[in-house]
C-alpha cells in the first residue's frame, strides 16, 4: 500500500505491528480492509455522485485506529471484559493497597525473567466489594503480555458444566501456546456453582480447574494465574490452597483517613469541612465499592441535605451489615 501511494505518511508501521500482536494473517487482512473502508467512506464525495474527492483515496492512521476497534484478533486480549472489571479505576486508599498492587507487579516480572518459575498461581481474596476483580484486571492488562483472558460466572452463564470444562480447557490450551500468558479466573467459588444450602458445587469444574492450575507449560512458555475468592474457606474445604504459591489479602476501608482519601478521589463533597463532619460518622469498616455506592445515593436528590443524606445511608448500611453478621 505505501509503494502504491495508497498509505498516508502519518501511518507508523511499527506501531500498528505492535496493536495487531496475536492477529493471524486473515485478520490482519481483515484490519486493511476495514481501515481501506473507512478511507473509502471518508473521501468519497456524496454530493457530486459518489466521486472520489481530488487527491485520491490514502489510508490514513486515524482510519487503521477505527479498524482495531472493530477488528478484534480471536487469540490474545479481549479489552472489553476487562474494561467492565475496571469501570471505577483503583482507588488507592492507604498504603495497604499499593503494597498489594506492587507485589503483584513483581509476580508479573518473575513469570517474564524467571526461568525456574514458569508457573505462578496467586490468589487474591476478600470481603465482597473490596476491589478484588479489578485489582486482578489492572495487573493483568498492564503485564503487557500478548496473551491475557478473563474466566468469569458471568461469562458462563447458560453453560451446562461440560460445556464451562471446554471453555476452561479452551483458554488455558490456547494459553500454553502464546510465550507469555496470564489468566484472571474471577469469583471461583461462583464459578464451581457453591451455594451454602447444601453444599452444592460442580466437582467436574472443580477437577478441571485443579489440573490446570498445576500444570505447568512446556518448555519456553510462562503462565501467571490470578484468582480471586470472597469465600477463602470454601477454597480450602476444596483442597485448592496447595494450588497457589501466595495469598493476597485485599484491605477494607477501616478508618478516616482512608475514608477520606476515596471520598476526596470521588470529589463527593466539595469542602474539607463537609468531609470531615462526614467522616466523624464513620465507625468500623466498609467496603471501597460500597462506599462508592452510598456516594453515588446521596448524589440523588437536593445538594444542600447531600451530607446529611449521606450519613443516613451509610449508618442504615452499618446497621444492615451488622445484623447480618449477627
Amino acid at each position: 500500500m505505501r509503494d502504491n501511494g495508497y498509505m498516508g505518511n502519518d501511518v507508523d508501521l511499527d506501531e500498528l505491528a505492535a496493536e495487531t500482536k496475536n492477529f493471524s494473517g486473515a485478520e490482519i487482512e481483515g484490519l486493511v480492509k476495514s481501515a481501506t473502508s473507512f478511507a473509502f467512506n471518508r473521501q468519497v464525495d456524496v454530493s457530486t455522485g459518489l466521486k472520489v474527492k481530488e487527491g485520491g483515496i490514502k489510508v490514513q492512521r486515524q482510519d487503521f485506529l477505527n479498524a482495531l476497534r472493530e477488528i478484534k484478533p480471536a487469540f490474545g486480549f479481549d479489552n472489553d471484559d476487562f474494561e467492565n472489571c475496571m469501570r471505577n479505576g483503583i482507588i488507592s486508599f492507604g498504603p495497604k493497597v499499593d503494597h498489594l498492587i506492587g507485589t503483584g507487579k513483581l509476580f508479573v516480572q518473575q513469570v517474564r525473567n524467571s526461568d525456574r518459575t514458569p508457573l505462578v498461581s496467586v490468589l487474591i481474596e476478600g470481603p465482597a466489594g473490596c476491589g478484588k476483580t479489578a485489582i486482578a484486571a489492572k495487573l493483568a492488562t498492564e503485564s503487557g503480555y500478548p496473551y491475557v483472558k478473563l474466566i468469569s460466572p458471568e461469562q458462563l452463564v447458560g453453560y451446562s458444566e461440560v460445556g464451562k470444562c471446554s471453555r476452561i480447557t479452551k483458554i488455558f490450551e490456547d494459553a500454553y501456546k502464546s510465550p507469555l500468558s496470564c489468566i484472571v479466573i474471577d469469583n471461583m467459588e461462583r464459578l464451581l456453582d457453591y451455594v451454602r444450602i447444601g453444599p452444592r458445587f460442580s466437582n467436574l469444574v472443580l477437577q478441571t480447574l485443579l489440573v490446570f492450575l498445576k500444570r505447568e507449560p512446556s518448555k519456553g512458555r510462562r503462565l501467571l494465574i490470578f484468582a480471586t475468592t470472597s469465600n477463602k474457606r470454601v477454597l480450602e474445604d476444596m483442597e485448592f490452597m496447595d494450588c497457589f504459591n501466595a495469598v493476597l489479602n485485599v484491605p477494607q476501608i477501616t478508618n478516616a483517613d482512608e475514608f477520606k482519601k476515596v471520598l476526596r478521589e470521588l470529589r463527593t463533597f466539595s469542602s474539607e469541612e463537609t468531609l470531615e463532619h462526614v467522616a466523624h460518622s464513620f465507625h468500623g469498616q466498609i467496603s471501597v465499592k460500597k462506599l462508592i455506592m452510598i456516594a453515588e445515593m446521596a448524589k440523588q436528590g437536593e445538594p444542600e441535605s447531600m451530607s446529611e443524606r449521606f450519613i443516613s445511608i451509610l449508618q442504615e448500611s452499618t446497621l444492615n451489615d451488622t445484623t447480618q453478621s449477627i
